[in-house]
């Protein structure tokens, strides 16, 4: 599909300058170190690429990822200081999604209810920087580098919904199979499933899992979201399967999807379950 100019949301609101420079910082205290980017990598759980894209300034440094720089770097404080700044940076922030996606995506950023049922791969709330960064990499046709960092910039950025107040109800089933995949490498995905167990424990979120090994399906087909918009008090769906996105408003075909996921929900493992399954999945490793 088409898109525009592949541009971060920084870009829009003149703030790619902070992050620019934060990456120049960091790059500073690494070699002061002695330290190379892999080694640094290593020492902040993360990928050699993310710590490669962060110091040329084509990466938003997250205010968890500093953090742990700082530390991992001894900068006494000096990149964790620039948190604040950060986070006002990114929520002012203009979320540049494909045309065809920004319907969706402003009914989901003040959304008072979403619900997801996720049956091929990790759904854009809940993945970590590293993840999305390995799945629009392999994707095909390929994406030019600019279009991979603005993509996850817009994907982190969504993710604002989850700690936003008043928070919104927020529920997950996923299907067992997306937790057996290693997208990304073993390391990646293992950060990936801690991802999912945190949010699972949000007040706000519950998260279901359902077993491989579970005889009766009711929705065999694509992956679909139902949510409520703000100010209204009816459900609307939205599907997307091999580049065809579509948002389903009529009412009878809505109350399908209700349906389905309501019957999933039921024959999914429970929210306490669930968790501890990928606990377990954890302990594997």
């Amino acid at each position: 599909m088409g898109e525009e100019r592949p541009e971060r949301p920084v870009e829009a609101d003149g703030t790619a300058h902070l992050f620019s420079a934060l990456g120049k910082q960091i790059k500073v205290f690494r070699e002061a170190r002695g330290l190379s980017q892999k080694e640094l990598a290593d020492r902040v759980h993360c990928s050699l690429d993310l710590v490669s894209a962060v110091e040329r300034g084509v990466r938003t440094p997250q205010p968890d990822f500093l953090k742990l720089v700082d530390e991992a770097l001894d900068a006494g404080g000096v990149l964790a200081a620039a948190i604040p700044d950060v986070r006002e940076a990114l929520s002012r922030a203009r979320t540049r999604h494909p045309e065809w996606y920004r319907g969706y995506a402003r009914l989901e950023g003040e959304a008072v209810e979403l619900h997801f049922y996720a049956n091929a791969g990790v759904p854009g709330l809940l993945q970590t920087a590293e993840h999305a960064e390995s799945v629009f990499r392999n994707r095909r046709p390929l994406l030019g580098e600019e279009t991979i960092e603005k993509r996850i910039a817009d994907r982190l950025d969504r993710q604002k919904v989850l700690a936003r107040r008043p928070a919104p109800v927020i529920s997950y089933v996923l299907e067992e199979a997306i937790l057996d995949r290693p997208i990304g490498g073993r390391k990646v995905h293992e950060t990936q499933l801690r991802r999912i167990a945190a949010v699972g424990q949000m007040r706000n979120v519950e998260l279901q899992v359902m077993p491989t090994d579970c005889e009766e399906h009711p929705s065999l087909d694509s992956a679909f979201n139902l949510l409520v918009p703000k100010d209204q008090n009816h459900q609307i769906g939205y599907t997307e399967s091999q580049g065809h996105p579509r948002l389903v408003t009529d009412a009878a075909e809505v109350r399908l999807l209700a349906e389905r996921y309501g019957i999933m929900r039921a024959a999914a493992l429970t929210p306490r379950k669930s968790l501890e399954l990928i606990e377990r999945k954890l302990g594997k490793r």
